[in-house]
């Protein structure tokens, strides 16, 4: 099955820079990212590459070389649908803030409008990718509505999850660990179909790196690998605060565990806890599938992972109210860094909001400075959580363009995001404007420097 245009449903963090690299890779297949966002294609639109919503190392040099090409962003989703002889369905799968499910299910309403209008535009044969992270046995449902229009149509259900990690998505993309393939194994229409999409990425990726397997294993291995890398966040992180009790120390204690060969290096980094818009929602959507199935002790220990993220943030915010004699009303507090990571302007989830929200429960002042994300996001954010007026949020954060105006006159620094930026500020010059006592907090340790002692942290790593 020879395939000549792409369209992919969704234009954001996950569909932008996916199908701008198999542009990039396949220059003979049209690739077309379509998005009822009009304000989001017409960034990606935008002339200056720059301006693009998605901020990635790399992308905006990959899409300034495809697009125009055969890369191309637009709002007619009909017109891409209909054109398309393989559709990627790449877009927001949220948990439940309603109904049955409430907190835990993922919210599949934007993937069926998505499977309804590609049933309704499609004329001929098409093969339907779901890229989004879905519950298992979310392939049947597509297949029904697809389906149910009896027009003749036949349609092809592939499950290829991503394991982008935000920051490094091109590099990811460009040389993954493995891409997954689940489809109909059972049947040749179905094989064909897999072979089809093997092969679009068989342009850059090695063969021995892509896995077929069937749809419910492609499906359940996406929600289990978020899993297992948020499980490790929070066993280092349940760790960091008993070395806190006995004096052992961290670092040390995760690299002579990470040099472990069966246990390995990564992510085994102490944080604020993870963040971004994949571990909690997939680990939740996990809980609530064990628990439809009465697996309670399933769900019970994939919930604690959710359970030990949320108290770490909690804990560290109150280890600064702590610290600074058990007030900051009124006490100016910088927050370096918003993003949920560096190297991405995403905040979903990110633990400075979280951070941020306890410390203006507290009625203290916030200084925020990020270098890629924009007081508009940080703003909504913090309103998104409802736990004050918007005039408020408004009233106790100021947005700063510069990271020593936030320190300047301030009482505590809190670092929540490791951009490299901050790796290279003078942090003499940092304390000496701040006010005094200063403190400095990152993601294990409290410090409280005076002029005797260098002033420095280490940094640590969230999110996937």
């Amino acid at each position: 099955m020879k395939i000549k245009n792409i369209c992919c449903i969704g234009a954001g963090y996950v569909g932008g820079p996916t199908m701008a690299v198999i542009a990039q890779k396949c220059p003979k297949v049209k690739v077309t990212v379509v998005d009822i966002n009009e304000q989001r294609i017409q960034l990606w639109n935008d002339p200056d590459v720059n301006n693009i919503p998605v901020y990635e190392p790399g992308l905006s040099e990959i899409v300034e070389e495809a697009r125009g090409r055969n890369l191309f962003f637009s709002t007619d989703v009909e017109k891409a649908i209909d054109e398309a002889d393989m559709i990627f369905i790449s877009v927001n799968t949220p948990t439940k803030t309603y109904g049955i499910g409430k907190g835990m299910a993922a919210d599949l309403k934007w993937i069926e409008l998505c499977a309804r209008q590609i049933a309704e535009v499609s004329k001929s044969d098409k093969i339907v990718i779901e890229k989004s992270t879905l519950p298992v046995r979310t392939a049947a449902a597509l297949k029904d509505i697809l389906d149910s229009t009896g027009n003749g149509v036949k349609f092809q259900i592939l499950s290829n999850p991503e394991f982008l990690a935000e920051g490094t998505a091109v590099e990811d993309l460009r040389n993954p660990d493995r891409v997954l393939i689940g489809g109909d194994i059972d049947s040749e229409e179905g094989r064909e179909a897999m072979d089809a999409l093997v092969n679009i990425y068989a342009s850059w990726v090695p063969k021995e790196k892509i896995l077929t397997t069937n749809v419910w294993s492609s499906e359940l291995s996406k929600l289990t690998a978020n899993a297992f890398l948020a499980q490790r966040v929070s066993s280092i992180n349940a760790i960091s605060e008993l070395c806190e009790k006995t004096g052992a120390d961290v670092n040390e204690v995760a690299k002579a565990v990470g040099m472990d060969s069966r246990v390995g290096p990564k992510f085994l980094k102490a944080s604020v806890g993870f963040g971004g818009s994949c571990f909690q929602k997939d680990i939740l959507n996990l809980v609530y599938i064990a628990r439809s199935f009465n697996l309670q002790e399933v769900a019970d220990y994939w919930e604690q992972v959710i359970i030990m993220n949320d108290h770490q943030k909690r804990r560290f915010a109150a280890n600064m109210v702590r610290t600074m004699y058990n007030t900051v009303a009124d006490k100016k507090i910088a927050i370096l860094g918003w993003a949920f990571k560096k190297d991405t302007n995403d905040t979903r989830e990110s633990a400075a909001i979280y951070v941020a929200d306890y410390l203006l429960n507290e009625q203290a002042e916030i200084l925020v400075y990020d270098p890629k994300v924009t007081a508009e996001q940080i703003y909504s954010d913090l309103d998104y959580l409802g736990s004050r007026s918007n005039d408020a949020n408004r009233q106790a954060v100021t947005v700063v363009n510069d990271p020593l105006q936030a320190c300047k006159g301030a009482h505590a620094i809190a670092v929540l995001t490791e951009w490299d930026e901050f790796r290279q500020l003078d942090w003499q010059e940092v304390y000496d404007n701040m006010l005094k006592p200063a403190f400095l907090f990152d993601g294990r340790r409290l410090l409280r420097p005076d002029t005797k002692r260098e002033i420095g942290f280490e940094f640590y790593a969230i999110g996937n």
